[in-house]
């Protein structure tokens, strides 16, 4: 973390913002080019001055979110996290349709109370139905199982790294003070500008490709000269079969005549000669 400290003033590091604002523009170029493919940022900050805003800003740009407590397999075992998803889903749509009034009063109050911790472990991530592009993390120090889960995934980490934090867990360190909210809504505040928007690039794009791929295949104007099937009289105890007349070119245009030949004068007869004297 050395290189990212400007100065030490009385036991009290002073990060060097110039440093600060070129990492952060390097992440969100990574998370904009993430968002813009249509994929989803994990926000991770379980510590009580990252709660409130790590929520709030999740869901200003419609991301996913842990803020209460990083349950051990959440990238990892994603088995189990949908088995409890679905859990989550099934006690909901009991209370929904009215079916849990089927339970007795103290079997409804168990219910009940599963279903918000529930909501209060997996609240945030519901909606994940396959691992995220990238995962912001807010203090990779004490979100070590959360950059344990990320890197043996090979899911790229974001992160906002303290002076007592080794910046070299993240791929995208955001050098910061993690422990005041003020300067955690500011960071993250910027973060989730270029989500939303990259977001609303991804949506208008699948929006124009949308009434194309559900346009019908334009059928070509002249069909391919097939000769049609002819169904043949069918006939007690002869097998028929379809047949298909063979196309025959055109006959070739008939020779024009030739002229007929002028016919040779005929010559004229010679005169017989006289006859003799009888003797």
């Amino acid at each position: 973390m050395k290189r990212f400290i400007f100065d030490a003033r009385n036991g009290v590091h002073v990060i060097d913002l110039g440093q600060t604002l070129t990492c952060l523009q390097a992440a969100c170029k990574f998370l904009r080019e993430e968002a813009r493919k249509g994929g989803q940022i994990l926000f991770v900050g379980t510590k009580k001055q990252a709660q409130q805003v790590v929520r709030d800003v999740a869901t200003s740009c419609d991301q996913l979110f842990v803020t209460e407590r990083w349950l051990g397999g959440t990238l990892t075992n994603m088995k189990t996290i949908k088995r409890s998803m679905g859990r989550l889903r099934e006690i909901e749509q009991m209370i929904e349709d009215g079916s849990i009034n089927k339970y007795v009063k103290q079997e409804q109050s168990m219910l009940k109370r599963e279903l918000a911790r529930l909501i209060k472990n997996l609240g945030g991530i519901r909606r994940m139905e396959k691992n995220p592009a990238a995962v912001l993390i807010v203090d990779v120090k004490r979100e070590h199982n959360a950059v344990a889960e990320a890197r043996r995934l090979k899911i790229p980490v974001v992160a906002i790294v303290d002076t007592n934090a080794d910046p070299d867990l993240a791929d995208y360190p955001i050098p910061g003070n993690d422990d005041a909210i003020r300067s955690l809504r500011v960071l993250l505040t910027a973060v989730a500008e270029n989500i939303t928007q990259a977001k609303a690039e991804f949506e208008t794009q699948r929006a124009r490709q949308a009434p194309v791929a559900a346009a019908p295949a334009a059928t070509p104007a002249v069909a391919a000269a097939v000769p049609p099937v002819i169904e043949p009289v069918p006939v007690p105890g002869i097998p028929s079969a379809p047949i298909t007349p063979v196309a025959v070119p055109p006959p070739p245009p008939a020779p024009e005549p030739a002229p007929a030949p002028t016919p040779a004068p005929t010559p004229a007869a010679a005169p017989e000669p006289p006859a003799s004297p009888a003797q």
